[in-house]
């Protein structure tokens, strides 16, 4: 009689997966179709968790595959989302294992696998010391007991197809060594339920007797007759010990009978025939083995129908890794922009210094230079001084808004680690979960970055305003009617006699060459931030390859290879700049010595410098603090998924630290409030003996019993058993290669 060791079904709650991957989804993917498609992929994954939940009370090979689709979906979602205790929290409300755990299975040799593989994972799987049912020393000893169940499964299907003698007798060596292991393995385990020893050391011995029974037939035809004999005897005694030792847990009566009825033939043909003599059993040629079975390795996907729901979305590495290479890629097209933009104002002074194209524009001597008009024009199209002081005014509030976010994110963690700490203090040892203080040290590290960027921000913004003040009154002044502009310019003499001298032509023929040089900048600043290149693609092959993002050296080779030309053009446009720069300068020298000079004209060329230069600082001024303002929304999204993030964690620790104060409370109450003492022997009363009660079975495993059929006659001729040493009541009968580990694959989530 076939009797199999199962282990009982594991629990799990109801748990809500779509909110937090939701969460997650949208902070970290744009509102797109990419998002949309997510969330459903989410819902599915929620669908499929609860399909799996109910599969393990349907006690059939084909609702596996829902366990193990689950399984695999678990195994490729681990590494697109950021899970763990201070990113993408998931709660639950108990502390026996986890989903991935918890869902192998399929055939005993994938059992035997599926432990081995939790033996190897579990301590590098969590932080923390883990539960009984998934210490290395448990799964360790399971694996070895399903190991030598699934060659147990071999044994029974030879010997159900009736295979030859040396076949079954090396199955059944082999079985009984399997078992052995599994029986040393498990001998000084108290985590272990107390069935389990017997029934492991029945089952070695009748797979001992087994493989003599199946020797002795082949001895028997070899004409070996004293083997026989000596093999059926060693046999019957193992067949004895079984059934004096362990009768309430297996049944040996079939395989006795069928021992002795052998023994007794062989016994009288040798007797009466053949005389051979009965050697010793230690002098028995050893039985061979025969192992057809080894543990699966698991190695997702275990299931064939399996199709990932998050197929499109990469790793968490690739993730870190893109969020790097587009910190980077900003990096060098703000490096290229800025030195284009710092070129181009750095011509602008000059010439707003040497007061040109106006000097060149205002030979008359008295009417406004057309450049002049033309900025003049151009800045009150931008809304003049009232735009600039709209934004100015609106800078304060959008840094009062962030600063607000900020704080009250990092007063919620501080708030949370109070409450830790003081819990700490007061349980001691017994608060064994992480110390907010070092789980929090990433958010704050974060939060503190955020803080100090604000900070620049303010003195930046405090250059913008103090620039501002320095030319608000020329702006004001561009800002006005023409008549009145031209009236605040001073008049000066006429110089039309150099209106056609050549160095007035070279002059304004080197500024055209300055304006073209400008408006190139331009045109390149937008091929600059037009370009374009997935990474991920190339991170996903080195992963694949490599296991590994080696981030740094990829994104500045492709860096190098999409920026290099325009570095190269960038360097171009500024040395021709800078010789421009320098003719223009010296022909400048030249066409002021021809110029009349007087203390008029000298005014009215001071006056045009402050208006040229009034109109440069209004154009960058407007930039400046529009760039600001898209500074500070931008940084309210990040900081709003900031404090989401924070409240995420400290919602979860909440959840955790409610539950570890249940548990203490409840092991508090338990604990006697004095110490035990001494009752006078004159207060006792006494009382008649009762016997103590016998403690209920163990169900943490119990065996499975392949065959309950009992003997009439046997059942008859026995004695009932009292109720204390009554065995647990046997699982459900199944076949011999039914899946016996198939009860283990209940839910328990990976947090």
């Amino acid at each position: 009689m076939a009797t199999f060791i199962s282990v009982p079904l594991k629990k799990s709650s109801e748990v809500d997966l779509v909110k937090p991957l939701s969460k997650f989804v949208t902070a970290t993917y744009p509102a797109a179709e990419e998002q949309a498609d997510y969330i459903r992929s989410v819902e599915e994954l929620n669908k499929l968790r609860k399909s799996a939940l109910g599969r393990p009370l349907d006690k059939h090979e084909s609702s596996l595959e829902i366990l193990l689709r689950y399984y695999d979906q678990l195994c490729a979602v681990e590494p697109k989302f950021p899970f763990s205790e201070n990113q993408l929290c998931l709660t639950f409300t108990w502390k026996d294992a986890f989903d991935k755990g918890s869902l192998f299975g399929g055939s005993v040799k994938l059992g035997s696998g599926a432990f081995g593989h939790i033996k190897d994972t579990v301590l590098s799987a969590l932080n923390r010391e883990p539960t009984m049912d998934i210490s290395p020393e448990t799964v360790g000893t399971l694996s070895l007991i399903m190991l030598a169940q699934a060659q147990e499964v071999f044994f029974l299907k030879a010997t159900s197809d009736k295979m030859k003698d040396a076949i079954i007798a090396k199955l059944a060596n082999q079985t009984a060594d399997f078992y052995g292991d599994a029986f040393k393995q498990c001998q000084y385990k108290e985590n272990l339920p107390k069935e389990v020893l017997p029934v492991l050391s029945a089952k070695h011995c009748i797979m001992q007797a087994n493989a003599e029974l199946h020797q002795s037939l082949l001895a028997k035809q070899k004409k070996r007759f004293g083997e026989e004999i000596a093999r059926l005897q060693h046999a019957t005694e193992l067949v004895k010990t079984v059934a004096s030792r362990y009768d309430e847990y297996v049944s040996v009566k079939d395989l006795s009978d069928r021992i002795s009825r052998a023994l007794t033939a062989a016994k009288k043909d040798n007797d009466f025939i053949y005389h051979d003599r009965v050697p010793e059993v230690k002098d028995l040629e050893h039985i061979g083995k025969a192992a057809l079975v080894k543990a699966t390795t698991i190695t997702p996907p275990l299931s064939a129908k399996f199709t990932d729901l998050f197929e499109k979305m990469v790793p968490m590495a690739v993730q870190q890794s893109m969020s790097v290479y587009s910190q980077r890629k900003a990096e060098t097209v703000n490096r290229l922009v800025g030195t284009m933009r710092e070129a181009t104002n750095l011509c602008n002074g000059v010439l707003a210094s040497l007061n040109l194209p106006a000097a060149l524009e205002d030979l008359s001597g008295d009417s406004i230079p057309q450049s002049i008009v033309e900025k003049a024009r151009a800045i009150v199209q931008q809304g003049g001084l009232q735009s600039i002081e709209q934004l100015i005014r609106d800078l304060p509030e959008l840094l009062t808004r962030n600063r607000e976010i900020l704080e009250e994110s990092l007063k919620m963690l501080g708030d949370e680690e109070s409450t830790d700490s003081e819990l700490r203090s007061k349980f001691s040892q017994r608060w064994n979960r992480t110390p907010s203080g070092d789980l929090y040290k990433p958010l704050r590290a974060e939060g503190g970055n955020f803080r100090s960027v604000l900070d620049k921000a303010v003195q930046a913004d405090q250059v913008v305003r103090e620039r501002y003040n320095t030319h608000c009154e020329m702006i004001a002044l561009l800002c006005k009617p023409e008549a009145e502009l031209t009236a605040a310019i001073p008049s000066a003499n006429p110089v039309k006699t150099l209106q056609g001298s050549e160095v007035v032509s070279v002059l304004r023929s080197q500024l055209a060459q300055l304006e073209e040089v400008k408006k190139e900048r331009e045109g390149l600043e937008v091929e600059i931030k037009g370009v374009a290149f997935d990474m991920s693609s190339s991170f996903l092959t080195a992963l694949a390859q490599d296991g590994a993002i080696n981030e740094e050296a990829l994104s500045m080779s492709q860096l190098d290879q999409s920026y290099g030309s325009y570095s190269q053009r960038v360097q171009a446009s500024l040395r021709s700049q800078e010789e421009l720069l320098g003719k223009v300068q010296a022909s400048h020298q030249e066409f002021s010595k021809l110029k009349q000079s007087n203390s008029e004209a000298n005014d009215r060329e001071e006056m045009l410098k402050k208006l040229a230069s009034a109109h440069d600082s209004y154009v960058e001024i407007t930039s400046n603090l529009r760039e600001g303002t898209k500074f500070y929304n931008d940084l309210t999204e990040i900081l709003l998924k900031f404090q989401n993030k924070c409240s995420d964690i400290i919602f979860a620790r909440k959840t955790e630290r409610d539950e570890l104060l249940k548990d203490l409370q409840q092991s508090i109450a338990r604990e006697p409030s004095a110490p035990s003492f001494n009752v006078p022997a004159y207060q006792t009363n006494p009382a008649p003996t009762a016997a103590d009660p016998t403690p209920a079975p163990r169900t943490v495993m119990h065996p499975l019993k392949h065959d309950p059929r009992p003997d009439p006659a046997t059942r008859s001729r026995k004695a009932p058993r009292p109720p204390a040493k009554k065995p647990p009541s046997p699982q459900p009968n199944a076949p011999p290669n039914h899946c016996a580990l198939q009860s283990f694959l209940a839910g328990c989530d990976t947090a």
